[in-house]
């Protein structure tokens, strides 16, 4: 019976590398090579709410990864769309008093609205106060297309506004 006591309590040990959030954002199942791009990319640093970095976790699906708890913080749509770009993989968990009430995986959309900068330099976005736009012509690559000026641009050369 000790023995088996004890085998529960290592395995409960193990499970919990983070501790538990009241209220907030759990952003799970981050590339470990792109947390740092996400806590980057959403001004975590910026923000006066407990934030709990896990980097490098074992993880069954990916091997490593990544997680962020966010407390006091539920994101916007644009937000999650930035998130897509750089780690289209990760699951939001929304928690309200310690419990999951929403769990949403994150889909790059088929527009982004004033997110990316075009790369071309004649392109009106660069030379006009607008928003960029563009359509995302291959989700599995990450590739878009400027509306305007219909430059591709490929996952590798994406510069966020």
């Amino acid at each position: 019976m000790l023995q088996n006591t004890k085998i529960m309590e290592k395995q409960n040990k193990k499970e919990l590398q983070i501790a538990a959030l009241e209220n907030g954002t759990v952003i799970d199942h981050i590339p470990s090579e792109q947390l740092f791009k996400v806590v980057s990319l959403l001004g975590i640093e910026r923000l006066t709410t407990p934030v709990t970095i896990g980097y490098n976790l074992d993880s069954k699906k990916m091997g490593k990864k990544g997680i962020l708890k966010i407390a006091g913080k539920f994101f916007e749509q644009d937000e999650i769309n930035r998130i897509s770009l750089i780690a289209p993989s990760v699951k939001l968990n929304i928690i309200r008093d310690y419990e999951v009430v929403e769990k949403q995986l994150v889909q790059l959309p088929d527009t982004l609205l004033g997110i990316v900068k075009c790369n071309n330099p004649t392109c009106v976005t660069n030379n006009e106060p607008m928003k960029t736009r563009f359509k995302v012509i291959d989700k599995g690559n990450v590739t878009l297309k400027c509306d305007y000026c219909e430059l591709k641009i490929k996952k590798e050369d994406i510069v966020l506004l």
